[in-house]
């Protein structure tokens, strides 16, 4: 199927006080209508970064595009004008932030804020737009839609206010859907019930979906394919299956390694030790000259340290960037 949205070498470099360095660094992908893709790596390893670079959100003149595409419908979004930026943002490309009181208005109606993207994009009156809204609310799930337009969204619980975001990102039936860590600060029950909500909408718009996370156990439930991201890179990419059952990087099978399992415990119930990956990721602006996550690697040898591997495939649907991928 013809990829949607594609990213092609892209390159984000933040300057700061006294360094200049890049957060993302030569990552490409591309996701397709029906298709959930999950950025999956560390906290900084540039996967929310990479959302914002997308939507040319990013912060001014801090982050900046110095290299790339980000290909949508015909227009290269990383030179696009503000004109077209506005007429896409919202509209055929919605964003689910992860924390929604940092995305809703605290002193504005939830309902009059996604009203007022669908008088924006749609040119919808007052009354078909709150028609529209209740609608939404309904989709999402939330309880007595037509009363709770007019809460705001400190009278909403969090698990509330995370599916007002995501009626906001999908008011418009957008083509590209990106949500970033949408449930991470949720309780486990409530997180079930948002990715239930998450995967019916998605799979009724038919989006081509951009899922960040470092859960992979959410990973698991939603998504088709996989992008493990480390120090800015993309180190392996995968269909979920084949990721989950043979990781060839070492860094994915530390991840897996890590995730806990019922099996683990004993007959007494008690849990040995889960794995863990040695040391820490390396600062972006102190990235050592091989692959990044060669200091840590049990398998690393010379190569690996003097000398960055790309990103190759070792078999169909599956690419590795390592010298010395794993075999089982």
């Amino acid at each position: 199927m013809k990829p949607l949205l594609s990213i092609e070498g892209l390159t984000v470099e933040l300057a700061t006080r006294d360094r200049t360095f890049d957060a993302v660094s030569d990552i490409s992908f591309s996701v397709s209508r029906n298709e959930v893709l999950a950025l999956v790596g560390e906290s900084g390893s540039g996967k929310s970064m990479t959302a914002m670079a997308i939507m040319r959100l990013l912060p001014q003149p801090v982050a900046e595009i110095v290299a790339g595409k980000i290909l949508f419908d015909g227009i290269d979004l990383a030179s696009a004008s503000e004109a077209q930026l506005r007429t896409i943002r919202g509209n055929r490309i919605g964003l689910i932030f992860q924390e929604p009181m940092t995305s809703l208005n605290p002193s504005i109606r939830v309902g009059p804020q996604v009203a007022e993207v669908l008088q924006l994009h749609k040119g919808m009156d007052a009354a078909a737009a709150r028609r529209r809204v209740v609608e939404l609310f309904e989709q999402v799930r939330i309880p007595d839609p037509a009363r709770r337009y007019d809460d705001y969204p400190h009278q909403m619980s969090g698990g509330m206010r995370q599916r007002v975001v995501i009626a906001l990102a999908l008011a418009c039936d957008p083509d590209v859907l990106i949500a970033d860590e949408p449930t991470t600060a949720l309780d486990v029950t409530t997180q079930a019930q948002i990715l239930e909500t998450f995967r019916d909408l998605q799979a009724s718009v038919g989006a081509a979906t951009i899922l960040i996370t470092h859960d992979l156990a959410v990973v698991a439930e939603t998504a088709d394919r996989v992008a493990v991201m480390y120090a800015g890179r993309i180190v392996e990419e995968a269909s979920t299956e084949q990721l989950f059952a043979r990781p060839r990087h070492p860094y994915t099978h530390g991840l897996l390694g890590s995730i806990p399992h019922v099996a683990d415990a004993g007959e007494t119930g008690a849990r040995e030790r889960l794995p863990e990956i040695e040391g820490f990721v390396p600062a972006l602006w102190a990235l050592p000259a091989g692959c990044a996550f060669a200091p840590r690697c049990p398998y690393a040898d010379a190569q690996c340290e003097a000398k960055r591997p790309a990103l190759a495939e070792l078999e169909p649907g599956h690419r590795a960037a390592c010298w010395r991928p794993m075999e089982a």
